[in-house]
């Protein structure tokens, strides 16, 4: 009903009606340095006007004009203030007629500050390769109909927790899972965990098992027919699991712009992602958000497509190579390079894998120079204020599933009860993550020698090495490994 009210509207009564409104709000502010956040504040005035209720469709539709307004600040409050009076919008009277008003004001805005924006051309691409992505995947039915194995092979052995785990998500969300690698980190008991571009849900269904009642898992995707399907097993996988009440939840979004989406600061213990930054336009966007959510000791363990070099615009053009998750890969020395702007420590390099398209015409657009991984990484957030030491580690062995050894990366394994020497970074993210209740910490100080230290190693941090040195042996079965739920969330 209010969606076919607002369609209803004609252009000539809402323009009537936006003039109105300029010359009693909009006009008497076009001289202040802050008329643009007095703005925002007059649309939050419009919205919290006592009247009874009206349509969500209008919110709906209101929130999707502007999750595309970020050229202006004015819009940004509004859209904030959107948000925030939601359950005033739906309380109130007169809100249809009120929002259809600021909608199509929205969009005369939004229109003029693109024309007349020297980003307006990036901000156009980047909503465009969006749309491209979902039409894409509306048409991929399962993983059969994917033209290359960037989306299929796991990059190792998955351990016999998780394949229990998976063995009780629903045929359907199963069928429609195009992940890349294994984001399944360790402990996780009780964790609170964001999965970015959760698709048909599989893997938060996995993890909605893992954490256990007391957790909770929340899945953000942009498409509505992935997001539809997720829904659709909640009460499914809940009974499944013996959950009096649901421990998980879905929201439609953009992983580019989490706040829109209702996501608050430093709510999340993990965020996983599979396969899925690699589709996204703006990827320091991505990890600055994932960086905003995370709480202080928290990690983004994820695994996505990474390139040997930068790839070239003219392949970004290709939809089909992009939605292959090809040709938007990020070159794996970026990574680096972003993870450090934004704050998070040093990426750790937990697997990787070589990417084979064997599709001839898509093999002869790429060339033979470009090269492709499906890598996991883990990031962490740590403490803006913490002072860094280095020293000596002692594993407890109390890891479910990895009470004898606990492989962290594929630089580092802890034997337990062995002592081990760890830099600053791994000191740092060990002692303030969820981790810091599994090891014992031995603080060198000066004069100190790490008797016990183990001969210095080479680290791999490419890759392309890890994938190549993992080609020349057969893979290893890891029924035993750890990716046990028991955790310090």
């Amino acid at each position: 009903m209010a969606g076919s009210c607002f369609r209803g509207w004609t252009r000539d009564c809402a323009e009537g009606l936006i003039r109105m409104m300029e010359k009693e709000v909009v006009a008497k502010m076009a001289a202040s340095a802050d008329g643009q956040i007095k703005y925002g504040q007059s649309v939050k005035g419009l919205l919290t006007e006592k009247v009874s209720t009206c349509g969500a469709d209008v919110i709906a539709l209101t929130k999707q004009v502007l999750k595309g307004s970020r050229s202006s600040e004015f819009l940004s409050h509004a859209a904030r203030n959107m948000v925030m009076q939601e359950d005033a919008i739906l309380h109130s009277e007169d809100s249809l007629r009120k929002m259809s008003i600021i909608t199509t004001h929205l969009q005369y805005q939004q229109e003029a500050i693109q024309k007349n924006s020297p980003t307006s051309s990036c901000c156009s691409q980047g909503l465009q390769i969006h749309e491209d992505v979902k039409e894409y995947y509306r048409k991929i039915k399962s993983t059969k109909d994917l033209k290359t194995n960037a989306c299929v092979t796991p990059s190792k052995a998955v351990p016999k927790l998780i394949l229990e785990a998976q063995a009780e998500v629903h045929e359907e969300v199963s069928s429609r899972y195009y992940g890349c690698g294994f984001v399944v980190p360790e402990c996780l008991e009780n964790c609170n965990i964001l999965d970015l571009g959760s698709g048909s849900g599989r893997d938060c269904y996995m993890l909605s098992k893992l954490v256990g009642s007391k957790g909770h898992i929340t899945g953000i995707d942009m498409t509505d027919e992935q997001i539809e399907i997720s829904k659709k097993y909640i009460d499914y996988h809940m009974k499944k699991f013996g959950y009096q009440e649901p421990n998980i939840n879905f929201v439609n979004g953009y992983i580019e712009d989490l706040k829109s989406a209702g996501i608050g600061d430093q709510s999340f213990d993990i965020i996983i992602s599979n396969c899925v930054i690699n589709l996204s336009p703006d990827k320091k966007a991505v990890l600055r958000e994932a960086y905003r959510v995370l709480k202080d000791g928290g990690e983004i363990y994820f695994s996505d497509v990474y390139s040997n070099k930068p790839v070239p615009d003219e392949l970004k053009e290709n939809k089909v190579l992009w939605g292959e998750c090809i040709s938007g890969a990020l070159s794996w020395k970026d990574l680096h390079l972003i993870a450090e702007e934004i704050g998070f420590s040093p990426p750790r390099l937990v697997t990787s894998r070589s990417i084979t398209v064997n599709n001839k015409e898509l093999e002869d657009i790429i060339g033979g120079n470009l090269k492709f991984v499906s890598a996991t990484f883990r990031l962490f957030k740590i403490p803006q204020n913490y002072v860094k030491q280095k020293g000596m580690v002692i594993y407890n062995g109390g890891i479910t599933g990895c009470e004898n050894d606990f492989q962290f990366d594929t630089n580092f394994m802890f034997k337990e009860g062995e002592a081990t020497a760890v830099d600053e970074d791994l000191w740092s993210i060990l002692k303030t993550s969820r981790f810091s209740d599994e090891f014992l910490f031995q603080h060198l100080g000066k004069g100190n020698s790490p008797a016990q230290c183990r001969p210095q190693k080479e680290i791999i941090r490419d890759p392309f090495q890890l994938a190549e040195k993992r080609n020349k042996r057969p893979l290893a079965s890891n029924n035993n490994s750890c990716c046990g739920p028991k955790g310090c969330c």
